[in-house]
């Protein structure tokens, strides 16, 4: 098992967002967490990414990760989010290489580093299609480029564990695909695992192998999407015949 989750639980002052949450992820496995608006999605992500307090345990390959400096947990878990305000005019590449910083932790790391990090950021950059674009500013990027450059980064940042936040929820429908058809690529190397937060039911269908069904901080459902995305659940959980309205939609393109 590469991540259990056992018995989470945040508090945001007397509000508790998370409830007693487990669940686990195996190597190779792509979960999707999926469920309304405020069930407590993000707040879980920013938990395993150790961005928030929480009571409980998290556990990555069996080790408590309250143990992991944070440089350790950054070689073994990386974070991709939706958004990325930036005010600084790096360059592509310079972006990119800031993920090897967790890398680089001493002097002689430092100096096998050296070695090591410009193919992991020409990788990383071939990977994204963001090569040609390597001396550009950051500023000067589109949406799709500017988030397909952080998701270079994270790819040279080279974790076990991808951790992903809506990563296309401002995203034309061309960035969309673009970006899930990288990570898909990217989870198909052996000892990596990616877990998602997503709103979009049909990209977790997609791309899912597993999905959590989440509502009010509490697992509703875990397994496949065809175990968890049922008529029914989806009613309780949304309050709507979800099935009707992806039904309705699809129907205006025959």
């Amino acid at each position: 098992m590469m991540l259990e989750v056992k018995d989470l639980s945040v508090c945001y002052g007397s509000k508790k967002i998370l409830d007693g949450l487990s669940f686990s992820v195996k190597e190779g496995q792509w979960l999707m967490i999926a469920g309304p608006n405020g069930a407590g999605k993000s707040t879980a992500i920013n938990a395993i990414a150790g961005g928030v307090s929480y009571t409980g345990k998290i556990l990555f390959e069996g080790e408590d990760i309250r143990r992991k400096k944070p440089a350790q947990l950054a070689r073994c878990i990386g974070v991709l989010t939706q958004s990325h305000p930036v005010s600084y005019s790096f360059s592509v590449e310079e972006v990119v290489a800031l993920g090897r910083y967790s890398h680089s932790t001493g002097f002689l790391s430092r100096r096998m580093e050296g070695k090591e990090r410009a193919d992991a950021v020409d990788a990383a950059l071939n990977l994204t299609g963001m090569a040609e674009r390597r001396r550009q500013s950051i500023l000067t990027l589109s949406g799709g480029e500017l988030q397909r450059t952080f998701l270079a980064q994270v790819f040279a940042q080279d974790p076990r564990l991808l951790l992903l936040d809506e990563p296309t929820n401002h995203l034309d429908l061309i960035y969309q695909k673009q970006v899930f058809g990288l990570i898909r690529d990217w989870l198909k190397t052996p000892g990596r695992a990616v877990i998602s937060v997503i709103h979009d039911l049909s990209l977790a269908r997609a791309y899912g192998t597993e999905i959590l069904l989440m509502d009010h901080g509490t697992a509703l459902a875990y397994g496949t999407a065809g175990e968890v995305l049922t008529p029914a659940r989806l009613q309780e959980v949304y309050q709507m015949d979800v099935y009707g309205w992806m039904r309705e939609m699809l129907s205006q393109w025959n």
